[in-house]
């Protein structure tokens, strides 16, 4: 009995879409026709085929750009103009990938060191891993999908991808102008199914990389059952820190923090979530900042006057507001939003001085909630920040070079961004979290030499 899926409106909850979700006997032959079409090396498509569909590829999704954009804005909540901006990183990402299939080279072995070495020539070359397997999240439906799908394509892996239960449209579509690119079916294939049946696929002892986004506690238990030999990449989330020295640019700053706070409802695994202030400009900043929060436009993502949208579901509304309401109770001063606006729609909202060992201090909010703190010297500010087993990207704004090389320097993080927010991003940088928020680095062309190994050949010619 097939077993369907309503996809619901992140901000209506209307039906906008139904999917058929898959058992573990619909997804076996998928799996089957992958590891068939790898073992047939014969079939493996060419450089220049993989770099001609990835083009083609990028044109299909480009053509229907504004269609990608209003699906994102419906399936997943992201306001309009945000949902256009992941298009055409999505579109980019692609074209990054065709460029950058042109590095999968290898290098000469030096031979001749030694006696024993004499007579030879060796050198080695890039092959893909083999099948792919990729588990992706809601928050990016179309962009996601392109960091994890394309660079198996590119790389010449056959790719299963599961999208997220809340977010599926979006992959399938993307797969179906895979298929229409040029890419055959067998090399890339949509599985939206429950979590037991994609447990047994990621665990498959025949799977060769595992592509994972997502939750912290659903990655790594994923990660603890994968079979020997599996290779593995995980993105979970941090609780990013960001430190406003006593010499920033207010009037650029606010805006900046406002921006990586409250995007997508701050549900972005680099959000900006915890705000070192220093004491001497701490008043001055709160209001300020409470002011822009305030002003910051919320309702439906489909229309573009929109900055912040739904949550992407209720009971994430519900989380957050027991997460505020638990800041509050133990001592924090909410100076904006604190309610909700509907099932969907939490109102964004500060907070400051929260104590810290309340959630909304150590743990990812995933929602459109900061945390103001006062600092006076910046090793306490930094230690603070640093204190989390979480660490991904972290902010320093400050017009004095000697504090942003200072904090640069100290931050424990795998980025930092000197006057700009946490939430920085390019698709082509590496993109990564240390200890609990990840593991491998993520980056188009940087996942792409985790799908390769090195194969060496020496040719003895005495």
């Amino acid at each position: 009995m097939t077993t369907t899926l309503d996809v619901l409106s992140a901000y209506d909850e209307r039906v906008i879409g139904t999917v058929d979700l898959l058992d573990w006997s619909e997804i076996e032959p998928k799996l089957n026709a992958a590891l068939a079409a790898f073992a047939d090396r014969d079939g493996w498509p060419t450089a220049h085929a993989r770099i001609d569909k990835l083009h083609r590829l990028a044109e299909l999704v480009e053509a229907e750009a504004e269609d990608f954009a209003m699906l994102i804005a419906k399936e997943g909540g992201k306001p309009l103009t945000d949902a256009r901006v992941e298009v055409a990183r999505a579109i980019n990402g692609i074209k990054n990938a065709a460029e950058e299939i042109a590095n999968l080279k290898g290098i000469e072995i030096p031979m001749g060191l030694t006696p024993a070495a004499e007579g030879r020539k060796a050198f080695t070359s890039k092959e893909p891993r083999g099948v792919v397997v990729a588990v992706s999240a809601f928050n990016h439906p179309l962009n996601l999908i392109v960091h994890q799908v394309v660079p198996a394509l590119a790389t010449g892996c056959p790719v299963l991808v599961k999208p997220a239960g809340t977010t599926p449209l979006n992959c399938l579509r993307f797969v179906e102008l895979a298929h229409k690119a040029g890419f055959g079916e067998a090399w890339v294939q949509a599985v939206p199914c429950g979590n037991a049946a994609a447990e047994k696929l990621v665990t498959h002892p025949k799977i060769a990389f595992f592509s994972f986004i997502g939750s912290a506690r659903v990655g790594w238990m994923l990660r603890s059952k994968l079979a020997p030999g599996t290779r593995c990449a995980l993105e979970h989330g941090g609780v990013a820190p960001a430190i406003v020295d006593k010499s920033a640019n207010l009037e650029a700053a606010i805006p900046a923090l406002v921006k990586g706070g409250y995007y997508h409802a701050g549900q972005v695994c680099v959000s900006v979530q915890r705000i070192y202030v220093h004491d001497a400009i701490f008043d001055d900043f709160v209001a300020r900042y409470t002011g822009a929060v305030a002003g910051v436009k919320v309702g439906d993502p489909t229309l573009a006057e929109t900055e912040a949208g739904p949550l992407i579901s209720p009971a994430e509304v519900d989380r957050v507001a027991e997460w505020v309401t638990e800041a509050t109770d133990a001592g924090a001063t909410c100076t904006t939003g604190g309610e909700k606006l509907s099932n969907t729609v939490y109102k964004p909202t500060v907070l400051v001085n929260p104590p810290a060992d309340v959630r909304v201090s150590n743990a990812e909010v995933f929602g459109p909630v900061t945390c103001l703190y006062r600092y006076s010297d910046i090793d306490d500010a930094l230690a603070a920040a640093n204190g989390l087993d979480v660490a991904f990207q972290a902010a320093i704004f400050t017009e004095d070079l000697s504090v942003a090389m200072y904090a640069g320097q100290r931050f424990d993080a795998t980025a930092v961004m000197v006057n700009d927010h946490t939430a920085f991003r390019v698709d082509w940088m590496p993109f990564a979290g240390r200890r609990s928020s990840g593991y491998g680095t993520g980056g188009i062309s940087y996942t792409m030499e985790d799908m390769v190994q090195d194969k060496m050949i020496v040719l003895r010619h005495d």
